[in-house]
């Protein structure tokens, strides 16, 4: 393993600790619930759903993490304003978790983000994203409503079509990092964004170099790349599992902070899997630099007794 130079920000988000050495923190879970497609949803416009089946998933999801030591925020996503508004209450009146607040769209995100400065949600939520390519008159509306909302966190998506390289994600958050200032962000998460489905190789290196060069938490989507794959639909369960696992595992050796996992349904054995390649990292960290783990709900601590 290695240790940046660079010194590490440590965000406090909601009490969900992000950011650091590798072996420091564990890595940040953020799994997905009411996406467009997600099976609880019965009218996705009016923000119907069935709550006994929601609440059993994030039981489900909360029992794994005591399990295993990792951390979870709550990926809520919404592609209408009235109903993502639902959601958002719904996920912060059963869990004590932050959150992201994962709108489609700049008109969805908005109207959110202000009824979470209303109703005093602000210190649990994480604004997902902050991306390159809004319109001006959206991208005002956007500052102005996080600014004034008083939230402080932020998800920067270094999504760059013109040059999908390492490189050409490093020039967007430049400009991502000046449009978070203005926003009055103070937490800043960047998500290196998988666009393609060999993408978890370059993704992970450009991991590296934003802690390297800013000292930030970084992570990305990486089950993205194979449920982009063509092939995923002709692999068995256990197969595919096995491949997003390596997917997880090579951003996570890689430095990654979070990782956005899909639905929150696959919980189970998604924290599994990155529990252990966190602990993998803790133990190499522990040996070679000194560093350990700064909780004792570490996974290398569930796991194995060290």
């Amino acid at each position: 393993m290695f240790k940046f130079e660079k010194e590490q920000k440590i965000l406090d988000i909601g009490g969900v600790k992000i950011g650091g050495q590798p072996g420091q923190l564990p890595t940040v879970m953020m799994g997905s619930i009411f996406y467009h497609g997600d099976k609880i949803v019965e009218d996705e416009k009016e923000g119907i759903f069935d709550k006994k089946k929601a609440e059993e998933i994030l039981r489900a999801e909360e029992e794994i993490s005591l399990r295993t030591g990792m951390k979870r925020i709550i990926d809520v996503v919404g592609p209408f304003a009235k109903s993502f508004v639902k959601y958002i209450d719904f996920i912060c009146e059963q869990t004590k978790s932050p959150f992201l607040i994962d709108g489609t769209t700049v008109d969805v995100r908005v109207p959110a983000v202000k009824h979470v400065g209303e109703v005093g949600l602000a210190d649990r939520a994480v604004y997902n994203s902050i991306m390159p390519g809004v319109k001006p008159e959206d991208r005002e509306k956007e500052v102005t409503a996080i600014k004034d909302a008083g939230v402080k966190a932020a998800i920067l998506l270094t999504f760059n079509p013109k040059m999908s390289t390492i490189k050409g994600r490093l020039e967007v958050l430049k400009e991502l990092l000046d449009i978070a200032k203005e926003a009055g962000i103070e937490k800043t998460i960047v998500d290196t964004t998988i666009l393609d489905v060999p993408d978890p190789g370059p993704v992970s290196k450009t991991i590296y170099l934003v802690k390297e060069n800013y000292g930030l938490p970084a992570g990305s989507g990486a089950h993205n790349a194979i449920d982009r794959w063509h092939e995923r639909h002709k692999l068995e369960p256990t197969r595919y599992l096995m491949s997003t696992a390596v997917a997880f595992a090579s951003t996570i050796m890689m430095g990654a902070d979070f990782l956005l996992y899909g639905p929150l349904k696959r919980a189970p054995e998604t924290y599994t899997t990155c529990a252990l390649a966190d602990a993998y990292v803790a133990y190499s960290m522990q040996q070679e630099y000194g560093i350990r783990p700064l909780e004792r709900e570490h996974p290398l601590y569930k796991i194995f007794t060290v």
